[in-house]
């Protein structure tokens, strides 16, 4: 099996970036620690805070957040970083040539009832014509992404990552403490007859998604013809775990259930890396009206629908919505 390194010096990845990787994955291997001793660390449970989102932080959220921020401005070629749990943007080094955005610990609910979570990151270049402390450099579509990635804190702790030359999967090797090659080509089936989505949440759907789920839930007795299974971890990134290893769908759609927000995923710190990692394994990706990739952030903390999986599926999911 074979570490990071080689394997994205094969595919020509800047060398620079490499670095850059193998740093953040150095976090997320702390991250991993900490989230295994659970309450032998004194790490589960809430703080007293709210962050920008307005939701209630784990201690969890703000101990990986901190682990992030501090070990990637160190690396010296980040001009900025932009995080789910902060309010702005973090400034680094001013000639630096990455930018850097994450949700630390996406699906931390999950983490007082030992269930799957992980950290979630993308890379975007950096525009020398602008300030370190601009947030406006970060305002771009998820096309220009050099590298994304996830790692799942589960029984094993597993990374996802793409920079463009299709998505691989890797497991950390606890013997040696690096994360090792096992999939060298994650590929998301076309069809599917899964699909993972918030049920209690249907009343407040659109009536596209309302009919599209109808649909499913008829099983071979309705249009679709078949019957289809429902999964569903509370947490994206085990959802889209799942999707690459076995395909299926998954979607957070716009509903109403409170009118001042509307949508729930974040365009940069979930919505965007998943899709690049999705669509570079044969995958697509959809608001239900438009390639998630293509949407050009107007906010750092822009939110999204999102709808993504296997290929077929997800057309479907959008035809639903044209016909709306």
């Amino acid at each position: 099996m074979r570490r990071i390194s080689p394997v994205l010096q094969q595919d020509g990845v800047d060398p620079d970036l490499i670095s850059l990787l193998k740093t953040i994955l150095a976090a997320c291997r702390e991250i991993a620690f900490r989230v295994s001793q659970g309450e032998l660390a004194g790490v589960l449970g809430s703080t007293l805070a709210e962050n920008v989102q307005g939701e209630t932080q784990k201690k969890l959220d703000v101990i990986a957040n901190e682990l992030l921020k501090e070990v990637i401005l160190e690396t010296g070629v980040v001009k900025a970083i932009s995080s789910e749990e902060e309010d702005t943007i973090v400034p680094g080094n001013p000639r630096g040539r990455f930018l850097v955005t994450f949700d630390p610990l996406d699906g931390s609910s999950n983490t007082d009832i030992n269930s799957l979570i992980g950290t979630i990151f993308s890379i975007l270049p950096a525009d020398a014509n602008k300030e370190a402390d601009d947030a406006s450099q970060f305002l771009q579509a998820g096309t220009a992404q050099l590298a994304a990635g996830y790692v799942l804190y589960g029984p094993s702790t597993m990374l996802a990552l793409t920079t463009g030359k299709g998505t691989r999967l890797y497991t950390l090797d606890k013997t040696y403490g690096g994360f090792l090659l096992t999939e060298e080509h994650a590929t998301i089936p076309k069809y599917t007859a899964e699909f993972a989505i918030n049920m209690s949440n249907q009343r407040y759907w659109q009536p596209a998604m309302q009919r599209y789920i109808a649909d499913l839930l008829q099983g071979k007795e309705g249009p679709r013809g078949k019957n289809y299974n429902m999964r569903w971890i509370a947490a994206m990134v085990g959802d889209v775990h799942r999707v690459l290893c076995r395909g299926g769908i998954f979607a957070y759609p716009r509903d109403m259930k409170d009118p001042t927000k509307p949508d729930k995923l974040r365009l940069m710190y979930e919505a965007n890396p998943m899709s690049f990692l999705v669509e570079q394994a044969g995958g697509a990706s959809s608001t239900g009206y438009e390639r998630i990739m293509d949407i050009v952030p107007t906010d750092i903390h822009q939110r999204v629908a999102v709808i993504l999986g296997s290929k077929h599926e997800v057309e479907t999911c959008v035809g639903y919505h044209k016909t709306n």
